[in-house]
């Protein structure tokens, strides 16, 4: 049976997906929602959620209902945080300055990528609401070094250290397509970042060389230590699966952790972020907060993670779905979705704020149907 049309004005953010498809090429389409070899890891993120079903409670008196919260003492309207993905402009010509005006409307947070399409610092001046700045581990300390400084002095609220990349999954949507990044994109990146020696834009395959060289897969604990010393920003941790891991980055002075299996884009196989989340939250308690970032595409999800420990979630996928498709309006119009939904879902279950989400409201049961 042929699908229905997608709707002129989206009802939900899988429609997203289909407006982004029709406007992005094909190879760039599958870059964004491509995982790792099989994509176990990445279809399980979503169909975890699909294992938890939710449990209405009634007269609870919801008349009034208030989505917001704080993520590291800053008011957020929405629990939904905009994750960081590289490279914006790739999706829409005005990327992350369409995003960050996106964010501040709605209220959250953005997390700037390293491997941003436009410079930290014009991110910085667009954005009228908190940013972070996220933060991949370069063999060269004092080029980090001065990121670091730049984004403190940008007025960035916290560095977003990402852990669970020391070099790339395989990517096998990208092999069968050759997909590269336009080298034009890279050469700024690396630019902005402050890389010297920089290969011409014309050589991509240099470019990709120049890229993979530059990331340290030798890194220890000792480098979440010295981050944590030379940055005055609160440090987060992102792509955490293990208890034990969690434990030990609070202990090195993580004020937050990023519950996350980099979207399933590295290790095939490894939990989904949903799953591996209450253990985590039970691990590190109240020693700091807990996200979740990872298959999150329902309002009725962000509140299954609330109530599994997270103090919010990350979205990644879906709101460039919305830039792709309709710029800072599609961004602002997803998170608007997840509002609507969460909302609804607070109502049902009988719970006027984030603070009454508890994991008394979840139901085990069988996942059905197929991701597309």
């Amino acid at each position: 049976m042929d699908k229905p049309p997608i709707q002129d004005e989206p009802v939900n953010v899988a429609e997203f997906r289909e407006l982004a498809a029709a406007v992005l090429a094909a190879d760039v389409f599958d870059h964004l929602n491509g995982g790792s070899c099989d994509e176990r890891t990445l279809n399980d993120n979503e169909l975890a959620f699909r294992r938890l079903g939710l449990m209405p409670r009634v007269l609870r008196g919801v008349a009034e209902r208030d989505r917001s919260t704080t993520i590291l003492g800053e008011r957020v309207a929405l629990p939904v945080l905009l994750a960081p993905v590289g490279c914006h402009r790739l999706f829409h010509p005005e990327g992350e300055l369409a995003v960050a005006r996106a964010a501040a409307e709605a209220g959250t947070i953005f997390v700037v990528s390293t491997g941003a399409s436009t410079s930290l610092e014009e991110i910085a001046a667009e954005a009228r609401a908190p940013l972070w700045f996220q933060l991949y581990a370069f063999r060269d300390r004092d080029l980090v070094r001065r990121v670091v400084e730049r984004a403190a002095a940008a007025g960035y609220r916290a560095l977003c250290a990402t852990v669970d990349s020391p070099i790339d999954g395989r990517r096998e949507r990208d092999l069968r397509s050759g997909f590269i990044r336009p080298p034009e994109f890279i050469v700024k990146m690396f630019r902005d970042l402050g890389f010297a020696q920089v290969p011409e834009r014309s050589d991509a395959q240099a470019l990709l060389a120049y890229a993979g060289a530059a990331l340290d897969p030798a890194i220890t604990w000792e480098y979440l230590e010295w981050l944590r010393a030379i940055s005055p920003l609160p440090l987060v941790v992102k792509g955490i699966l293990s208890p034990e891991d969690a434990r030990r980055a609070v202990d090195l002075g993580a004020r937050a952790i990023v519950v996350s299996n980099h979207g399933g884009r590295q290790l095939d196989g490894a939990p989904a972020s949903v799953d591996a989340l209450p253990a985590i939250a039970s691990a590190v308690g109240d020693h700091a907060e807990i996200l979740l970032d990872g298959g999150v595409r329902r309002g009725t999800d962000v509140l299954k993670a609330i109530a599994l420990g997270a103090r919010a979630v990350l979205v990644g996928r879906p709101y460039i779905w919305g830039l792709a498709s309709r710029g800072a309006s599609g961004v602002r119009r997803v998170l608007e979705l997840l509002g609507t939904e969460l909302d609804i879902a607070l109502a049902l279950t009988g719970c006027r704020t984030i603070a009454e989400i508890s994991p008394d409201l979840l139901v085990r049961r069988e996942a059905t149907g197929r991701l597309r």
